[in-house]
């Protein structure tokens, strides 16, 4: 098989990969605001709650959590997701853990006269934060979630375990099929997702430019 031959199949994923790659990176920063700015709360059981989250997501395996949304809920409590749905959640859980914590950090880095310059303004804990807080700790906080995604598109690879028919889906198909292609197969998928990497790594760089510059200003 020719190297372009290749290339054409593994094209096939590429959309999979993509759109898989769009879902989970849109629900991880969602969960990642949520849970990093309820590690902050003030209410005890919030905190403790979402701390519970974030370290059962980051000490238990990826490849484990996608199997039992796919294989064990339908056997255990009868609910069944197709790949794609629940390789958006468990990639969204998965990563929305870590970037909370980037989140979180972020929130904790803005000084704390931030914070006493809202109460002498008369603000409302909620206001100080989406006011005041947040503004602020955005910059910090984008690069780090860009290299997150750049770390859930690497992730992403794991869904052709459930049969979800994406780039290393097809990879795999390819190799299983004549062992002598293994080497041009796997070098091509390499290439294919540095190359869907490369807008998020080039972003995370300006991202880093960019914070760096406004600390330095200040």
């Amino acid at each position: 098989m020719s190297t372009a031959d290749i290339i054409s199949v593994i094209m096939r994923g590429l959309p999979t990969t993509v759109s898989l790659l769009l879902a989970a990176t849109a629900l991880a920063f969602a969960i990642a605001f949520i849970a990093g700015i309820s590690r902050v709360s003030r209410f005890k059981f919030i905190r403790v709650g979402t701390l519970v989250y974030v370290e059962f997501f980051r000490g238990t395996s990826l490849l484990i959590q996608l199997f039992w949304l796919y294989y064990v809920l339908p056997e255990a409590f009868g609910v069944r997701l197709d790949p794609f749905l629940a390789g958006v959640i468990t990639l969204g859980l998965n990563y929305g853990a870590y970037g909370s914590e980037i989140v979180r950090s972020s929130i904790l880095s803005v000084p704390k006269g931030q914070s006493e310059a809202g109460i002498a303004l008369n603000m409302s804990s909620r206001q100080q934060m989406f006011r005041i807080i947040l503004p602020q700790a955005f910059r910090t906080m984008i690069p780090g979630l860009t290299n997150n995604s750049i770390e859930l598109l690497k992730g992403t690879s794991l869904v052709a375990l459930i049969a979800l028919q994406d780039m290393m889906y097809w990879g795999q198909n390819l190799r299983s099929g004549d062992f002598s292609i293994a080497l041009p197969v796997f070098a091509i998928l390499l290439m294919m997702y540095f190359l869907v990497a490369l807008p998020l790594i080039l972003l995370s760089k300006y991202f880093e430019k960019r914070a760096s510059r406004g600390v330095a200003s200040t």
